[in-house]
């Protein structure tokens, strides 16, 4: 008889997935070159560092990865650290981070973020995902991507709206989820947890490339053939 498999996986997954690998091969996607990864200083004290990852993740939030890598250049010219930003007004800040996304509102959000982590982490960042979303701006995905990237730890599935499309077009979801979390509960309730770190990335990357929000790219995907939402 076939193995027991745990109650939402999905018959073909790591076929699937295998393919992802295979069309992710070349480490091309903007993620790759001017994702979160890549954006803090990583010469910087360890302290310095996380500060950077947080705010890159605050930065990136409904932003193309070109635009918050740029933003983040700008800051890191003048010193990006807990004090440089305490000291910074509010209107220098909002033009070096503009045109990011809802940039009134992360100006905002940095400012009241930065001020916690003065105050309560002595300028560092929490290292749990409890701590990390009561920060200002700081959603579920970026908490787990900062534990990831700050503190490398897992914590949980970081699912952006890449992941939550493809998820669901694959069907890699039992029934079809609304909304980023439920994506994540879903995922996390089969797909093996040595494979957590690595479905973000893939997954990004694979959604600005192929798997598009508009028009994807199915003739061109390695998966066209079992995909549910392919356009045959």
């Amino acid at each position: 008889p076939e193995p027991q498999r745990p109650r939402g996986e999905p018959r073909d997954w790591p076929g699937s997935m295998e393919r992802i690998r295979e069309m992710r091969r070349n480490r091309d996607a903007p993620v790759d070159e001017m994702g979160v990864e890549k954006c803090y200083d990583s010469s910087a004290p360890p302290q310095v560092m996380r500060y950077q990852v947080l705010l890159s993740l605050m930065l990136s939030s409904q932003t193309k990865d070109q635009v918050t890598s740029a933003a983040m250049l700008r800051l890191r010219q003048r010193g990006l650290t807990v004090d440089s930003i305490l000291q910074m007004d509010d209107a220098t800040l909002g033009q070096i981070i503009y045109p990011v996304g809802f940039w009134r509102n992360k100006v905002k959000y940095i400012k009241q973020t930065t001020a916690i982590l003065k105050q309560k982490y002595g300028g560092d960042i929490p290292r749990t995902v409890e701590e990390l979303v009561q920060l200002p701006g700081v959603g579920p995905k970026m908490a787990h991507l900062a534990m990831n990237i700050a503190w490398d730890s897992v914590s949980g599935i970081a699912v952006d709206t890449h992941v939550h499309r493809i998820t669901n077009r694959l069907k890699w979801v039992k029934k079809e989820t609304r909304y980023p979390e439920e994506t994540r509960v879903a995922l996390e309730d089969w797909l093996p947890r040595d494979l957590w770190r690595e479905i973000n990335w893939l997954l990004v990357g694979f959604g600005q490339q192929t798997c598009l929000p508009v028009n994807p790219r199915c003739n061109e995907c390695l998966n066209q053939d079992i995909c549910p939402a392919a356009k045959r």
